[in-house]
């Protein structure tokens, strides 16, 4: 038997306060009983009333001492409702009895009105708070012989000061059970962003991942291939051209190994380290000319200037990517590659005289080709910038990287 439906909210220092109130609700029930059964005990009973009414009212407010304790420990444990409100009944009955008796036990009809307001529901509750003031006016007049103003003022403001309180209790429980609410419904939007994040991450990570396979292990792996197929076909008539070969493919592989390893460790990219942007991409057109058999050529526009890792790893891989595609598709004889430092933005331009295609024709193939474009302008839009590739048959390839550069950036 919970004093008030909900009396029982999650946030600690509600339930403290209520718990507060409640014992003091009992406690102001079980002093005004004392007071009146000693009042009562000293003034003895009416002319009008038997010798033998003494000893009943006496037991009858040791009864309601007894009933009202009783219950008052059952509410710490969810009592059915039912009979919480046969308890409400007979403390009720017992305490009309005693008012009848003796007007020293009018007074007890404040705290009645607390349990009445909360265990009742709506119109029920005021219902009884009246019938409660009634009963305790006709006890003062059946007692005193006369109606006056205090007999009628101190019950119904007493009535009236109950019904404040236990709105002022219902507000403060709905405010409780609003922000119990709220912080459900912020613990459960908190833990599904964390489990959207966490897919979000595992799907980029993925992105990541496969363009770092696509644009350095697959290229390495099918310059690898190109080298070893030319030192298969040059074996029987040139074994020194076929050993130059298969060196330069134990070179590609040796760099592909350290790739892997860096996939591993997620550090810059084995080319970039200990040496600058321009630098690594001479080497790759060095080597690129070395293994695919044409003239590839480097070249810097404006003053160099040192870039976050985040640029270089991105202008690295878009060169090695467009090479790589210049090397398997294009069947070029020159390829340029040009690193701009235009002020505002860096850029890079490579460009080859082969075959040429149709740039809106180009899509992923089941074999697991055909994702460098899209995989490059992913990388690139990433940074802020923007990848165009411009090309027609016959007409050779120009892919152009664009990458914007923040005063902070530049320097």
């Amino acid at each position: 038997m919970r004093y008030g439906r909900g009396w029982a909210p999650e946030l600690p220092g509600v339930v403290t306060v209520l718990r507060v109130l409640r014992l003091l609700l009992h406690a102001c029930f079980l002093f005004l009983l004392g007071v009146g059964t000693a009042r009562y005990a000293l003034t003895g009973p009416a002319a009008a009333h038997p010798q033998w009414t003494h000893w009943a009212v006496g037991c009858g407010a040791a009864l309601l001492a007894a009933v009202y304790c009783a219950g008052a420990l059952a509410a710490r444990h969810d009592v059915h409702r039912t009979r919480s409100l046969v308890w409400l009944a007979a403390v009720t009955l017992l305490w009309a009895l005693l008012s009848w008796a003796a007007p020293d036990f009018v007074w007890l009809a404040f705290p009645l009105y607390f349990l009445h307001l909360h265990l009742l529901r709506g119109l029920h509750s005021v219902a009884a708070v009246v019938v409660i003031t009634a009963a305790a006016v006709l006890g003062q007049v059946l007692h005193g012989g006369a109606l006056t103003a205090g007999m009628v003022l101190g019950p119904v403001l007493g009535a009236v000061f109950a019904v404040a309180i236990a709105a002022g209790y219902t507000a403060l429980d709905r405010e409780s059970e609003r922000s119990r609410e709220l912080i459900d419904t912020l613990t459960r939007t908190r833990d599904e962003l964390a489990a959207a994040q966490r897919r979000t991450g595992v799907l980029d990570e993925r992105e990541r991942l496969a363009r770092e396979i696509h644009d350095t292990l697959a290229q390495g792996l099918s310059s690898i291939v190109l080298l070893l197929r030319t030192a298969e076909s040059a074996l029987p008539k040139d074994p020194g051209l076929a050993a130059t070969r298969v060196a330069e493919a134990r070179e590609s592989a040796s760099a592909n190994l350290a790739e892997a390893r860096r996939f591993v460790r997620d550090l810059a990219p084995p080319s970039l380290t200990g040496a600058n942007l321009p630098d690594a991409l001479r080497r790759l057109c060095e080597r690129v000319g070395r293994t695919g058999g044409l003239d590839c050529r480097f070249r810097t526009d404006g003053t160099p200037a040192e870039l976050p890792s985040g640029y270089e790893v991105a202008l690295l891989r878009a060169a090695q990517a467009s090479l790589a595609n210049v090397t398997a598709h294009a069947r070029a004889t020159t390829a340029v590659v040009t690193l701009g430092y235009l002020g505002e933005e860096v850029t890079l331009d490579v460009y080859d005289d082969g075959e040429g295609f149709v740039p809106e024709r180009l899509r992923p193939r089941q074999d697991g080709t055909g994702y460098g474009i899209a995989s490059l302008r992913e990388r690139v839009a990433a940074l802020g910038g923007d990848l165009q590739v411009e090309s027609a048959p016959g007409e050779g390839t120009a892919v152009a990287v664009r990458l914007p550069l923040t005063p902070e950036e530049s320097r």
